[in-house]
């Protein structure tokens, strides 16, 4: 975020600290990693995101000697006060938007606010001011009540919408970023928002935002486009419109930008190019446009940084969006994946680089690692004997105790054992039965699921390791899991095609039905 003074005139490369050795970046970041959180807990709940550019506000009251006690919830009387001001001088207007915008930090008084007549108007009277001091402080009210929670107080932004975009034209870095996060905020709450913003032209407006030279206006627009693209209106009204746009083009092009100093435009739009993606709404044009190998080259990029340098402060937040957009792709019926060959194996290594470097602390990288290797390996015999390589397997079996990724790992080698006889043998090599009886031993009932079509390809094509699992008690630890309603027909077959398999010849039938699990 940006100093309320200087932002306009200093741009945003530089690194001016306020309080507490904060740096604007710094904030910035903390914004991206909640807004991460949010978004992968999104995968499992419906959860209204918004973003509050405050933290560079308060630091910077703070000090200057603001008494923190202020931010109190303001009383109807004092905001009626604070509205009649806006008639007298310049500096006391000011002072009472600054009073009402601390207090509208409180669901009271922006349900107070909203409700005193023409208090909106007065607003936004002030927000189209021609001093700039002011028109900042009526921005940063409109943003306080952009961010509540209560549906209504959002529809009494509704007026000011036409402003926010039209601001978005103009010379001010500072109010065009307040003015993007607030449009941003808007955009989550109802269909008649989205029905208001979309005719008034949000979408070319966004475009002409995302060629600012300015990285704050560009992340800002990058979050505004992410909120509209996660509506559930979305597929049918707004997608079909940025992708006419010519907007993907441009996504990319951000994504694959110089991270150094665009960590966070390239985090906004790599989310936006994935909404965009899970939407299937034309991901053949994103095909056309060869976004699969950018960001696939991207990736290996990454990580080819990562193994000689010291990882850029929230890489994670990045390569996390990007490896679901390649992944996502992969398993598109489009015959894409044609287009990742020449780099299947160097982005195979890459998935491993991420998996070795995020574990432990980013275990949410490993499980999208994870996903990536599973498409990666679904149709591609070469990359399932590239897996098999000493410098790559060992790495894989030691995500198989990790609670969170161990259905994975199994999916991923019934992957590998599906190729073939080679391919089984192969792993039966490296892996070995403990490997397979111990598997067998874990609690998830979705992860023995996964052991029990494992063992059964493996039978099914290298018979061989049917003799060592029931000579080494397999046929026991199978048992185990006969009173499991779940699993019990797969425990059945699988003890019924190990033993035929392990039997003396005479009493083995020449083939063992694939048709049993």
């Amino acid at each position: 975020m940006l100093s309320p003074a200087s932002a306009a005139s200093s741009g945003l490369a530089g690194r001016r600290r306020w309080g507490r050795g904060c740096t604007v970046e710094e904030l910035r970041a903390r914004r991206r990693e909640r807004e991460a959180a949010l978004r992968s807990a999104r995968r499992l709940q419906q959860l209204v995101s918004k973003r509050l550019l405050r933290e560079d506000e308060l630091i910077e009251d703070v000090c200057v000697g603001t008494d923190s006690g202020t931010t109190a919830p303001v009383s109807e009387q004092e905001v009626a006060e604070l509205l009649s001001n806006a008639h007298k001088g310049t500096e006391e207007r000011i002072k009472s938007l600054r009073r009402l915008r601390w207090g509208l930090q409180h669901k009271e008084t922006q349900q107070t606010f909203i409700r005193l007549e023409g208090s909106m108007r007065v607003l936004i009277g002030l927000f189209t001011s021609n001093l700039a001091d002011l028109q900042m402080e009526a921005a940063r009210c409109l943003h306080e009540l952009s961010h509540a929670q209560d549906p209504e107080v959002v529809e009494a932004c509704l007026p000011a919408t036409s402003y926010l975009l039209t601001y978005l034209s103009g010379h001010s870095t500072a109010l065009m970023e307040l003015c993007l996060y607030t449009l941003g905020n808007l955009a989550v709450e109802t269909k008649v928002v989205k029905k208001q913003l979309l005719p008034q032209g949000i979408i070319p407006v966004l475009a002409s935002c995302m060629q600012s030279p300015h990285l704050a206006v560009q992340e800002g627009a990058g979050y505004a486009l992410s909120q509209l693209l996660q509506s559930k209106e979305a597929a049918e009204e707004i997608i079909p419109l940025v992708l006419g746009s010519g907007l993907s083009q441009h996504m990319l092009r951000l994504v694959c930008s110089d991270l150094e100093q665009g960590m966070g435009v390239a985090v906004e739009f790599a989310w936006c190019l994935h909404y965009i993606i899970c939407s299937r709404v034309n991901n053949s044009l994103l095909v056309s446009q060869r976004t699969l190998p950018t960001l696939g080259q991207l990736l290996v990029a990454l990580a080819s940084t990562m193994t000689t340098t010291t990882p850029a402060e929230g890489l994670e937040l990045l390569v996390c969006p990007v490896v679901r957009c390649v992944s996502n792709l992969l398993a598109e019926d489009e015959p894409c994946s044609g287009e990742l060959q020449a780099q299947a194996e160097c982005l195979l290594r890459a998935v491993f680089v991420f998996i070795r470097s995020f574990l432990p602390r980013h275990l949410f990288i490993v499980q999208e690692c994870l996903w990536l290797l599973n498409n990666l390996t679904a149709d591609d015999p070469a990359l399932c004997s590239a897996l098999l390589s000493p410098d790559l397997f060992p790495s894989l079996l030691q995500l198989l105790h990790c609670q969170k990724a161990s259905v994975l790992v199994l999916t991923v080698l019934c992957n590998v054992a599906a190729k073939g006889p080679a391919h089984c043998q192969a792993l039966h090599q490296k892996a070995g039965l403990p490997f397979l009886l111990g598997a067998l031993a874990l609690s998830d009932d979705q992860a023995v699921n996964q052991v029990l079509e494992l063992a059964h390809l493996l039978f099914l094509h290298w018979p061989e390791a049917a003799i060592g699992f029931v000579d080494h008690s397999g046929l026991q630890a199978l048992e185990r899991h006969r009173d499991n309603l779940l699993l019990r027909e797969k425990v059945e077959a699988l003890i019924r095609i190990a033993s035929q398999l392990a039997a003396p010849p005479q009493d083995c039938p020449l083939e063992a039905s694939a048709e049993d699990l």
